[in-house]
């Protein structure tokens, strides 16, 4: 096996791995709470038992020349139709409205009376509640107790949320402390409003109240908060989409995300909309959210489908503007706006089916989103079956969820291309790294060979180096030696001088090869060990006054050979022509530089004309080897002494002594 099969093995497994732990996370989660709504139901039944389950009642039906004002106190008998006796849960006007229509005059508006009897309820100290999963119209909802209003709910208008609010209404005693005998129920709707209203609980708050609570947190307030979260994504999405334009997939997440958010909106704020344009962006959105899941899933498996991706913004278009407040085309019906709605499912259904065929071959993703989508149709449509009074109005509206379903599919996307770039950074990291290794490998052994080879260079510099000043200085001298003692011309103290000279040039010459970290200091000990002796020999004294100064960083042997000849010549001029009974070497740091002098007290000579030749090229040999190190000499001579003053810089390039 191949490295990179092996590395695409191991991503694949890790990935493998991943999603295992977040599926064992989901599963351990959904026990959990499936154990907690067990406990909850489990420790409540026993509660439950205290309370009346009612699933008989009377009903009627009055026509109204529209909404009015709630009554405060109502009597059952002065009612002008008769009651008849219905079973809870009840769905109107599907089941038993119409058979009150030819009895009951033309109106606008309705109002549905329910009595329910409430004789026979044990006497109980703890306050009453009267509990219901759904009463649902367009209207107002009353309760009253004993003839007398103790509850009143307007949803008529924007706020349509009776549908997805359980009913709770706590009975507290009435003011002439009779028992509680009767409950009336008043909905009030518009004609041929789909009027339901769900089985009813009777019995102590405490009993009922976390069954109230559990609905309500499962319908209204779970649905809200993955509802905003879902809103929070799309915004860090738009973000991400300020900085990376060219990825459409973002902006779309966020047309998705706040389409779902606005549309549900209205189910747990209030929305100050006209009732006819509020009606119309419920039904519209319906239709934005399925175009823009179609636009995402043709970017994700990259087929343009122009024909149907035409249609879908057509059949958008043709719906919003036959809907249009203004135009009045399609109104807002309880016959017309169910139909549109099954237009907006069955659209559904077409995105997801063309979408997960597109995407069968291409995009493990876009089959992710084609399932989301059924699954989303799937809940709508049994939301419409039960808005439309085809199923019972107790059971769940799964339509909240769908935020949910939506949220989650469109989250593991980005979960995935998070996961993905991070690997891919991953990758490209380590390939960098790879790559720098090798390169610094490479200046590695570069590096080795030239130090190699500038070592070698400067063995063979050091060498020519050595040769040529043996060959000018202790060369040339031992040759005048060996002519004169041929020659007989130079008697033994003057041949010991010389050997002596060139003794000391040697050890000079050894010397400069002695590591000095730029220190002057140390190089002027050096001579001073090898001169004492000779200085001591000739009764001359010697008087060191040096002192601490600055490192030269420019000081190598060459240059140190050079400073230690100039020294050495200077002295030995004293020893050789001054007479001078004593030699003073001081030393003193300057801004730019550093200042060495040789003081002596001989007889002096005259400068100008040993610097002609007069006596040899000693000091021109000295400014010679100062202009060489970048320094100047200059002497003072007189009767009383002579000066000299060597001058070096502290850096190459430095300012001229002055």
């Amino acid at each position: 096996m191949s490295l990179g099969s092996a590395r695409r093995l191991l991503e694949h497994f890790s990935r493998y791995r991943l999603a295992s732990f977040w599926a064992n996370v989901v599963l351990a989660a959904s026990v959990a709470l499936l154990v907690a709504m067990a406990a909850f139901f489990g420790t409540s039944a026993a509660q439950h038992n205290a309370a009346r389950h009612l699933t008989q009642a009377d009903w009627q039906v009055q026509d109204a020349p529209g909404f009015r004002a709630l009554p405060l106190a109502v009597d059952s008998k002065a009612l002008p139709s008769a009651w008849q006796p219905v079973e809870l849960p009840l769905a109107l006007p599907i089941a038993l409205l119409r058979q009150a229509d030819g009895s009951a005059s033309a109106g606008a508006t309705r109002i549905t009376w329910l009595r329910i009897s409430t004789r026979g309820l044990p006497d109980r100290q703890a306050p009453l509640a009267l509990y219901g999963a759904r009463i649902k119209t367009d209207g107002t909802i009353a309760v009253y107790a004993n003839g007398r209003q103790v509850h009143r709910a307007q949803v008529q208008g924007p706020l349509w949320n009776s549908t997805r609010t359980p009913l709770w209404v706590l009975l507290g005693k009435t003011t002439d402390g009779a028992p509680l005998d009767e409950i009336l129920v008043r909905m009030e709707h518009t004609r041929g409003a789909q009027v339901a209203v769900s089985s009813l609980w009777l019995g102590p708050a405490e009993a009922l109240e976390p069954r109230y609570r559990m609905r309500q947190w499962l319908q209204q307030e779970l649905p809200a908060m993955l509802s905003t979260a879902f809103m929070a994504v799309g915004v860090f999405a738009l973000f991400v989409w300020f900085r990376r334009s060219h990825e459409t997939g973002y902006l779309l997440f966020f047309n998705l995300a706040t389409t779902s958010f606005l549309r549900s909106l209205h189910f747990y704020v209030g929305v100050p909309v006209a009732n006819d344009w509020f009606a119309w962006l419920t039904v519209n959105s319906l239709f934005w959210l399925v175009a823009v899941v179609h636009f995402a899933l043709r970017q994700l498996h990259g087929r343009p489908l122009r024909w149907f991706t035409g249609a879908v913004v057509a059949w958008t278009v043709l719906t919003g503007v036959l809907t249009l407040p203004g135009l009045a085309i399609l109104r807002n019906t309880p016959q017309v706006t169910p139909l549109i709605y099954l237009g907006a499912a069955l659209m559904g259904v077409a995105v997801a089916l063309v979408g997960g065929i597109s995407a069968w071959r291409r995009s493990g993703e876009g089959r992710l989103v084609a399932v989301g989508i059924g699954v989303c149709v799937l809940l709508g449509v049994s939301d419409w079956l039960l808005q439309n009074n085809f199923v019972s109005p107790e059971g769940w509206y799964l339509g909240a969820y769908t935020n949910a379903v939506t949220f989650s599919v469109f989250g593991v996307l980005l979960y995935r291309r998070y996961v993905n770039a991070i690997a891919e950074v991953e990758r490209v990291n380590a390939s960098l790294a790879q790559r720098l290794a090798a390169r610094e490998a490479e200046l590695e052994l570069s590096h080795r060979r030239l130090r190699e080879v500038e070592r070698k260079q400067t063995i063979s510099d050091e060498r020519q180096r050595l040769m040529q000043d043996m060959h000018d200085g202790l060369g040339s001298s031992l040759i005048s030696a060996i002519r004169s003692v041929e020659g007989g011309s130079m008697s033994d103290d003057k041949v010991s001088q010389v050997l002596k000279s060139c003794l000391d040039d040697l050890k000079l010459t050894i010397d400069s090869m002695e590591p000095l970290e730029d220190d002057l200091l140390l190089l002027l000990a050096t001579l001073r060990y090898r001169l004492g002796p000779r200085l001591e020999s000739s009764g001359v004294a010697l008087q060191w006054q040096v002192q601490e100064l600055p490192a030269l960083d420019w000081l190598d042997p060459t240059s140190a050979l050079h400073i230690l000849r100039i020294v050495q010549e200077s002295i030995a001029n004293v020893l050789r022509h001054t007479r001078a009974t004593e030699i003073r070497v001081a030393t003193e740091p300057e801004a730019s530089g550093v200042r060495v002098s040789i003081e002596d007290n001989g007889q002096g000579f005259d400068i100008d004309k040993a610097l002609a030749g007069a006596g040899g090229r000693g000091m021109q040999n000295q400014q010679r080897r100062a202009q060489a190190v970048g320094g100047e000499v200059w002497w003072r001579s007189g009767p009383r002494g002579t000066l000299f003053t060597l001058w070096l810089p502290l850096k190459h390039g430095g300012r001229t002594a002055s």
